[in-house]
Formats: C-alpha cells, sequence, structure tokens
C-alpha cells in the first residue's frame, strides 16, 4: 500500500540510481531494439568546471531533461550529451586564491608547467561538484558520453580548427583595442564585463589653438571623465556640420601637459548637442576613439601598461605612476596652468572585470583575431532560410542584429589555463601555425632552410571558442565517427538569450564552416528567472533561490513543475511559495493514486479503452486523450508552460476533483459491471497521467508507476522507458463528454451561487429546471443523485415556473432556480456586498490612479509598476465578481 506522502528525500536518489544503473539514458538503450530509431539529439551548454547548480541552471536543464525523457518514450535515440567548460578566467581565479589561502607561491613563482598541473589536480578533486548537482535535479544525460572543453579529443579539435582557419585567413594577428584586465592582465570578452554605475566627474579642459586665434576663440573646450588618458590624445574631433567649428577644422592645438600638437579633425563620431560638441581622441584607449582614429590615420598612443600603470611616450613624472593617481596629477597640473573650465558631478557607466571586480581599461595590443564577418554570412542564410529556427522567433531578431553587425572575434587571451595557441615564433618574429610542434619545426626548416629554435606563443584561446565547436566536436570530430553520423546536426539546443551573441552565434559559423551543415535544428531560448518581484536574484540583495535547497525541502519535481510551468516568460517570477503551491500538485496526485489503490484500482491487462459504457468513463477516456494530444503538441514545439498547464487543469481539476469524485458512487455501491468497469478505467486513466507527466515530474511518477501495480501484473520495465501514450481520437465522446460537462457546470454554477451568498453549508436548498427540454431531462434522470451529493441540494425537479426567493441562472437551454431566501439575511447579505463592492471599487480606483501618473511610471523600477499593473488585473476581477454577485442577489425575490 502507498505511503500516506512522497517522501523525495529517500525516493529521489533510489530512483536516480535505478535509472543510471538501467542504461536508459544511452540512446544505445533504444537502439538495441530498433537499429532505424529516430535519433533526438542535444548537447548540454557546458557550465564552468568551477560551478555549482543556480536556479539558471535548475530552468534550462529541466528544459533539456524534459525533452530528453519526452522523445525517449516516444521511441526515439536520445542523446543527451553533458560536458563542462573549462573556464579560464575563473579556475584560474579560483586555484590562486587556494593557493594564497594556503600561504604559497603564486603561479609566476611557480611557473606555467606547475600551475596548470596544480589546476588539473583541483578539477580532478573539485571539478565535478555542477554536474553531480545536476544528477539530483534528474537531469537523464548520457554520463558515459561526459566530456570537458580541454580533454584530448577536443583539444585536439580545437587545434585544427585553428590551423584550418588560419590557412583560410580567416585567423590573424592585429594590433586592435580589447578589454583589458589589469588584475588578471588579459583581454576578456564582452560577457565578461559587467557595466555598474558609478559616481563620478566629467573634467572639462581647455586646449590652446596653435597660432592666431579665430574671430577671437584661442582655445578648444573639451570633456573627459578620464582625464588621464589625455597625455595620449592624438586629436580633436569636431562634427562637420557643427558652424561653432568648421573654421577650425585643420587647425592644431597644443596638448597640454604632453606638449604636444593634435590636429583638429572634422568627423561625424562628435554630437553637437552634447557638452562643448568637441571631443578628445585617444585612439588607444577609447573604443569609438579607436574608430575614429583609424577612419582618419591618427597615431594611436598607448600610455599605460599591461597593469593600468603609466607607460609610453609620456612625460618622465608619470612613468610607472598607478592611472588614478596620474588622473589626480593631471587634474591638479591642468588647474595649475589655468586650463581647467568646469568639473560636473555625474554619474557614470563604468565597466569592470566580472571576476576580477578590476576597473577595464580599453587596451591596444597584439592579439589573435576571427574573421567574423566572413564566417557570419552564411550562419545568418541559415536562419534566414529556415535550417535553424529559434523558439520564440522573436528571437532571431537579436541573433539578426548581432550577426550583421558583427566585429573581429579577439580569441587571445592572457592566461595559463586554456588551449595553448599553435603558433610558434621564429628568433626573427615568423610565425608557423600547426597543430604541433613538429609540424611547426617542419613547416620552419622548409621556408627557412634550417633548423631554427622556435618559441610557442605564451596566449591560450579565448573560452568561447573550444565551445563554439561543441556541438560536433563532442561527437569526436574530427574523427569520422558513428555518433557524429547519427547525431550531427543535433536536434534541440536549449539556452539563455544572454549567450545568444557569445555562444549560439560562434556554433552556428564553426558548425556550418566545418560541418556545412547548421549544428542544431532549433534553437530554443528560455527566460530569466528572477524574484516574486521581478528584481534580478543577487546575494547583495539576499534574495537568490539556491535550488538544492529548494531540492532538499520539496522535492525535485516541485522545482521542477514550477520551472516547466513558469517558462513561458521572458522574465519568470519566482518564490518559494508558488514552488511550495506546486509540490502541492505532487500531493494531490499522491492522494488520488492512493484512492485508486484504495479502492482496487488497479492496472488491468485486459482492459480496453475502446469496450467502456459509463457515461462517466467515456467521459474521462475522451479527457485523456485530449490531453494527451495537447501535451504532445506543446512539447513537440517546445511549449513547456503550456504542457505543465494542461497536465494541472488535467490533473488537479478532471482526474481528481471531479472524476474521482463522480466515480465515489460507483466504487462505493455493488459489485458488477460498472464498479469493474470504473476500477479499471480509473488505473488507465492514472496510467496515462504517469506517463504524460514524467518528463516534468519523473521521480514521483516514477515511483507511482511501480506502487501503483503492487496489487496487481508487474511493470514490464521502468517508467522513463514505458511509451508514449498514443491514444486514438476515436476514443473521443462528444455526447458523454456534453453530460458530464452538463453536470460539472450545474454544480460548479451552484457552489458559486452558495459561496458567493454565504448559504450555509448545512443548509440543502431545492433545485428546480424550467424549461427543460428532453435531453436535458434524460441527463437529469441520470444524474440527479450526483447532482443532489455534490452540490448539497434536497432535491432537482422539473416545474413550470421558477419559484420566489430563488436565484436564477441559465442550464443549457433551461432556467435554473437555487431557493436560497429561507437560508440568508437577504438585507443583511445585499449590505455586505455593497460595503465589499464600495472597498473593491477604491482599490481599482486607487491603483490605476498611481499608473495614470506618468511620473510615477517613469521613475519606479520597472519591477514595481509590472507588480502595480498585476494588483489592477486582480482587483478588477474581484470586483467584476462582486459585481455579479450583487446583480443575482437583486433577482432574488
Amino acid at each position: 500500500m502507498l505511503d500516506k506522502t512522497f517522501d523525495p528525500k529517500s525516493a529521489e536518489p533510489r530512483l536516480y540510481a535505478t535509472w543510471e544503473a538501467s542504461g536508459t539514458f544511452r540512446p544505445e538503450h533504444v537502439l538495441s531494439r530498433d537499429s532505424h530509431a529516430t535519433p533526438f539529439c542535444m548537447v548540454i551548454p557546458p557550465p564552468n568546471v568551477t560551478g555549482s547548480l543556480h536556479i539558471g541552471h535548475a530552468l534550462n536543464n529541466t528544459l533539456q531533461d524534459i525533452l530528453a525523457r519526452y522523445h525517449r518514450m516516444r521511441g526515439h535515440a536520445v542523446l543527451w550529451l553533458p560536458g563542462t567548460d573549462h573556464a579560464g578566467i575563473a579556475t584560474q581565479m579560483v586555484v590562486e586564491r587556494q593557493l594564497a589561502a594556503e600561504g604559497n607561491v603564486g603561479r609566476r613563482e611557480m611557473g606555467r608547467d606547475a600551475f596548470v598541473e596544480r589546476i588539473w589536480a583541483w578539477k580532478a578533486q573539485s571539478g565535478g561538484t555542477i554536474t553531480q548537482q545536476l544528477r539530483r535535479l534528474g537531469a537523464s544525460c548520457d554520463w558515459s558520453r561526459e566530456r570537458f572543453t580541454l580533454d584530448e579529443g577536443l583539444s585536439r579539435a580545437v587545434r585544427k580548427v585553428f590551423v584550418e582557419l588560419h590557412k583560410a585567413n580567416l585567423i590573424y594577428r592585429d594590433k586592435r583595442l580589447v578589454n583589458w584586465d589589469p588584475h588578471f592582465q588579459t583581454a576578456i570578452s564582452d560577457l565578461e564585463v559587467e557595466t555598474r554605475e558609478v559616481q563620478g566627474k566629467m573634467w572639462h579642459f581647455a586646449y590652446p589653438l596653435e597660432g592666431e586665434p579665430i574671430d577671437g576663440v584661442s582655445e578648444i573646450v573639451i570633456a573627459t571623465t578620464r582625464p588621464e588618458t589625455m597625455l595620449g590624445d592624438g586629436a580633436v574631433a569636431v562634427h562637420p556640420d557643427d558652424p561653432r567649428y568648421t573654421r577650425f577644422v585643420g587647425r592644431q592645438v597644443r596638448l597640454p601637459i604632453a606638449d604636444r600638437l593634435i590636429p583638429i579633425i572634422a568627423d561625424e563620431y562628435p554630437d553637437p548637442e552634447k557638452g562643448s560638441g568637441a571631443v578628445k581622441i585617444t585612439g588607444a584607449h577609447d573604443f569609438n576613439d579607436f574608430q575614429v582614429a583609424a577612419r582618419h590615420g591618427l597615431s594611436m598612443i598607448s600610455i599605460m601598461d599591461e597593469r593600468a600603470r603609466m607607460a609610453g611616450p609620456i612625460p618622465e613624472r608619470y612613468l610607472g605612476v598607478d592611472r588614478y593617481a596620474a588622473r589626480k596629477m593631471v587634474v591638479e597640473e591642468i588647474e595649475a596652468l589655468g586650463l581647467l573650465r568646469q568639473i560636473e558631478e555625474r554619474v557614470i557607466a563604468q565597466p569592470h572585470g566580472d571576476r576580477s571586480g578590476a576597473v577595464i581599461e580599453p587596451y591596444l595590443t597584439d592579439q589573435w583575431y576571427v574573421d567574423a564577418k566572413t564566417l557570419a554570412a552564411p550562419a545568418i542564410a541559415a536562419v534566414e532560410d529556415g535550417r535553424t529556427v529559434f523558439e520564440p522567433k522573436n528571437w532571431e531578431k537579436t541573433y539578426f542584429e548581432w550577426m550583421r553587425n558583427i566585429e573581429p572575434w579577439c580569441i587571445s587571451r592572457q592566461l595559463w589555463w586554456g588551449h595553448r595557441i599553435p603558433a610558434w615564433y621564429a628568433p626573427d618574429g615568423e610565425v608557423f601555425v600547426a597543430e604541433d610542434e613538429a609540424s611547426a619545426k617542419a613547416a620552419a626548416r622548409a621556408k627557412l632552410g634550417r633548423d631554427v629554435e622556435l618559441r610557442q606563443d605564451e596566449d591560450v584561446l579565448d573560452t568561447w571558442f573550444s565551445s563554439a565547436l561543441w556541438p560536433f566536436s563532442t561527437l569526436g570530430w574530427p574523427n569520422e565517427t558513428q555518433d557524429l553520423k547519427r547525431f550531427y546536426p543535433t536536434s534541440t539546443l536549449v539556452t539563455g538569450f544572454d549567450i545568444i551573441f557569445f555562444w549560439v552565434a560562434r556554433m552556428m559559423m564553426m558548425g556550418i564552416q566545418f560541418m556545412d551543415e547548421v549544428p542544431f535544428q532549433r534553437v530554443v531560448i528560455n527566460g530569466l528567472v528572477r524574484d516574486e518581484r521581478g528584481q534580478k536574484m543577487s546575494k547583495s540583495k539576499g534574495n537568490v533561490i539556491d535550488p538544492l535547497d529548494v531540492i532538499d525541502d520539496l522535492g525535485a519535481d516541485a522545482l521542477r513543475f514550477s520551472m516547466a510551468i513558469l517558462s513561458g516568460a521572458r522574465d519568470i517570477k519566482l518564490s518559494k511559495n508558488r514552488i511550495e503551491g506546486y509540490r502541492n500538485f505532487g500531493t494531490k496526485l499522491w492522494n488520488a493514486a492512493r484512492f485508486c489503490q484504495m479502492n482496487e484500482c488497479t492496472p488491468d491487462a485486459a482492459y480496453d479503452p475502446a469496450a467502456v459504457k459509463e457515461t462517466l468513463n467515456r467521459w474521462i477516456r475522451s479527457e485523456t486523450v485530449k490531453t494527451a494530444q495537447a501535451v504532445s503538441a506543446a512539447l513537440d514545439a517546445a511549449d513547456f508552460a503550456e504542457a505543465a498547464n494542461v497536465l494541472y487543469r488535467f490533473v488537479w481539476n478532471v482526474f481528481c476533483d471531479w472524476y474521482l469524485e463522480l466515480a465515489k458512487p460507483i466504487l462505493n455501491g455493488d459489485e458488477g459491471r460498472a464498479k469493474a468497469e470504473t476500477r479499471a478505467t480509473a488505473a488507465w486513466a492514472l496510467d496515462q497521467i504517469l506517463r504524460l507527466l514524467h518528463p516534468i515530474s519523473p521521480f514521483i511518477t516514477e515511483e507511482l508507476w511501480d506502487k501503483t501495480a503492487e496489487f496487481g501484473p508487474r511493470r514490464d520495465g521502468l517508467l522513463i522507458e514505458a511509451k508514449w501514450p498514443a491514444l486514438s481520437g476515436e476514443w473521443i465522446d462528444e455526447a458523454a463528454t456534453a453530460e458530464i460537462d452538463w453536470l460539472i457546470g450545474l454544480v460548479s454554477e451552484v457552489r458559486s451561487i452558495r459561496s458567493e451568498m454565504n448559504v450555509p453549508p448545512s443548509a440543502r436548498p431545492p433545485l428546480v429546471l424550467v424549461g427543460a427540454g428532453p435531453l436535458t431531462q434524460e441527463r437529469l434522470k441520470r444524474n440527479r443523485d450526483r447532482l443532489c451529493t455534490l452540490a448539497r441540494l434536497e432535491a432537482v425537479r422539473e416545474a413550470p415556473a421558477t419559484p420566489h426567493g430563488a436565484v436564477l441562472f441559465v442550464a443549457g437551454e433551461a432556467t435554473a432556480a437555487l431557493s436560497v431566501a429561507e437560508y440568508i439575511d437577504l438585507a443583511a447579505e445585499k449590505a455586505r456586498l455593497a460595503k465589499a463592492l464600495a472597498a473593491a471599487e477604491q482599490d481599482v480606483a486607487r491603483i490605476a490612479r498611481k499608473l495614470d501618473n506618468a511620473d510615477f511610471v517613469a521613475r519606479a523600477p520597472p519591477e514595481v509598476v509590472e507588480e502595480n499593473r498585476e494588483k489592477l488585473a486582480e482587483a478588477e476581477a474581484a470586483l467584476e465578481k462582486l459585481k455579479a454577485a450583487a446583480a443575482r442577489l437583486k433577482t432574488v425575490s
């Protein structure tokens, strides 16, 4: 017999171990029975090897697992391929901190080889944390195929791709501006830059005009938030259509402190409406300025070193000074020269390294680049012609916007942990790119006619470079493996919208370039999980929901169902209370299964759904078929929220609240055909529920699959490998559906009236039907007893006219009259409703006034505005309900 409650703490580890041991996570489990099974493949967005499961992982991996389990049950050969990313900066930082905590020497003192060896030791001991946590979520990955971006197979793929792209002139070395992290002393990607608003200043400096004044003007005033960079200025730019400055274009100003002459140039970049309309151009230290300097052939003077200390061709007193100390010196000297015109206090957007917290410095340096524009063209075309589709489709716009304006991709990083760039330098600086040192030496010998000492490039590749190869490198490329033939292109990618640029686009480019085919047929974009007020979760706010804590408290199924049913929104508002609510859904199902078991509703191998006779059983059969069709369609479309909503309504409302309730008189009655049929039908419907719900709530459904067969024929296997319901549309019985829907509608209306009018639970008023046709009369004969029991009525009868003291409502072609006058105080009830109506109207007016206030909408945080909109909708719905109740009450006489 089923326990009173489901205990996820004890059941989940046991069930997961059973699944993993059964081999069902591997595609071979299906292929061994059907070698022609349709493949379905997903590659997991590889989490950082340093990471632990957060709520975003919980969402993304729940959705992937739902698809994996669904397609597995449909008989597809499912490969959900897991793995982790080596996470260059993050991992190096973890181990450096570990060394410091131990009082050990730093990485530079250790040397490269010893430090990398130390990281591998850390990885072996602590690098598998998140994959173990994914198991707790229920992720049915094929762990036998788990990959790591630095494993030997993927490393070989990375080297081959680099060499081939270099041969095709799609990888090259160039001096360009990069995001530079002075703490880690490396270039970083845009994704690793976190922009924060900080309190800063805008300094206005005067640059003296060289030569004679123009119309009495002898200086150009510029404004800057970074005074220290002026020492590297290459020009002052003005807009060509700005009438204030057209006469100055071509003249020069003398750069204070540095004492250099720099030109005044005309360019579209300056905005005449901002500041003085004139801007300083520091090509080596600002991304916009770099573009201007490149257009005009200006000198780009780098005035900082890799630690953001002052360097280069600047006054000697500045050399080696930290950039912020130099800022103070510059301002003091400008003021002493009488050239400081104004200081404004203002909030500025300042870029920081997301790992180090250091302020990022745009830095001009030699790096390796990918010609992303060339690679992007076929990747754009693939989405345009539908070879790869985005769900929801609106995310294609985001993809196109970035791809059509793509910049060269900086792929080199000044780190030690990662794929070392396969390039070797001869003493004269000539570079030889090859997959290994021996090949590089052979190339050098062929080119130079002699053996020379080669030095390998010190840099490693951007982490995104190796993950861009993930859909095919994990399947064994560059070898022609069976997995590559069977599972590429992959079927679906599920990922967050924040890495469309950084990962999805790059996989598209690399997949098409090296496989001549898109890497995935569909990209499903999931939203961002926020707190219940719509705010981004952060440790500093104290609003983070730890998925592992949720699993400990409420079980994985509650978390998974919450993720699925809320997944339709771009911003998912999550709270512990909502998850508890969906835990109650599991409890409802468990109790329904216990009820079935106690009433001997056990699976019957001989049961034929097509042969049922009872109207009630034909109705639940119909509803089950419709539900299976709707859930299948939703999961085919990756509409997880719709699938979860359909299942929630069916399980809670249709099966538990109505079918089992309506079946009780039969199950409590005498033995006979109707009782036997109802037992078998209830067990069959419960089985279909377990199958349909399994992809979303795998643990409780697997447990019930086993336990509900305790007193009947044992199951052929685990639920995870059971067949997905393939129910005939011919089993939909419209007549049975119409009759039970009529009964449910009548009961629901009576219950609603009783609740609205405070009719005591003990009262049993009569219900009269006026004008009932033959069909309604037949339905009434068959369902009179059920109606009286469920609606707590004294009797239900037909009459030629409505009685006094009754509430009237429509019941099909008939008018229904519920006699309530003798059970309520009409005057008191009218007064209560009038008071409630007045309060509700005040609520609606108050919230509406706030939202009508343009100042409130403009200034309040977006999540507060949205919260008020939701409150208004709820208040308006409550008001309409009260108005309907008041209107009903007026009909009572």
